[in-house]
Parts: C-alpha cells; sequence; structure tokens
C-alpha cells in the first residue's frame, strides 16, 4: 500500500442544499448540509511547480460534491458521507480523506448533528 500523504488540502464549511432525512416532513423540504473535508495530497509538486495542474483542485472537488449532494434524496447522513468520500477517493485520486457531515437544526438544543468519518483508497 502506498504511503498517505502528510499534507492536507482542505474544504470548510461547504453548505449544500439537498433531500436528507427519514421522516415524511424531511422528504418535503430542502436541507442544508455541511461538509468538512481534509484530504491527504503531497503538495510538494505543485509547490515546485506553481502549477494548477498539479495541485488537488479544491474547487473541483467543491462543485462536484455540491452538484451530487444537491441531486441526492439520501435517508441517512451517513449513507451520504460515504458516497461523497468515495467520490473524492476515486475520482480525485485521493488517498485518504476526512470527512464531517453536518446536519443543522436537526436536533433542537444543538447547533448541528453528523458523523465524521476517515477513509483510505484500497490499492
Amino acid at each position: 500500500m502506498t504511503e498517505i500523504p502528510k499534507d492536507r488540502v482542505f474544504i470548510e464549511a461547504l453548505e449544500i442544499e439537498c433531500l436528507i432525512g427519514i421522516y415524511d416532513w424531511e422528504r418535503t423540504v430542502r436541507q442544508n448540509v455541511v461538509l468538512d473535508i481534509e484530504m491527504a495530497f503531497d503538495n510538494r509538486v505543485p509547490a515546485d511547480s506553481d502549477a494548477i495542474e498539479h495541485t488537488l483542485d479544491y474547487k473541483a472537488v467543491s462543485k462536484r460534491l455540491m452538484q451530487f449532494v444537491g441531486d441526492s434524496s439520501y435517508g441517512l447522513v451517513e449513507t451520504l458521507a460515504e458516497q461523497c468520500a468515495a467520490i473524492i477517493l476515486n475520482e480525485f485520486n485521493v488517498a485518504w480523506v476526512r470527512l464531517k457531515l453536518a446536519k443543522p437544526g436537526a436536533v433542537r438544543g444543538a447547533r448541528s448533528v453528523g458523523v465524521i468519518i476517515e477513509r483510505q483508497r484500497n490499492e
């Protein structure tokens, strides 16, 4: 298995509107989810070249997740988080990802609830 780079590229507080939830009322209204993402990526190559084509393009990752999540309709945040992690690992050649998916306002008295997962690509 390839060594996971220690450098991280991150996307913080990516807010996306989607259908998410198990209750009937949740299936009729779009709600916001918020993603915090850390991705392992060796930043030395793009730092040396100063060329965008050598980077992990966080704008492309953000746009892809916004499209996917916006079009999704899952019952569980766990399922949505797993699918987002798989996209990052498989489509952006990332070896490791840590993803926090929060659902603000889902529980009275809590700012938000959700899941934090870490996944790595199988070589």
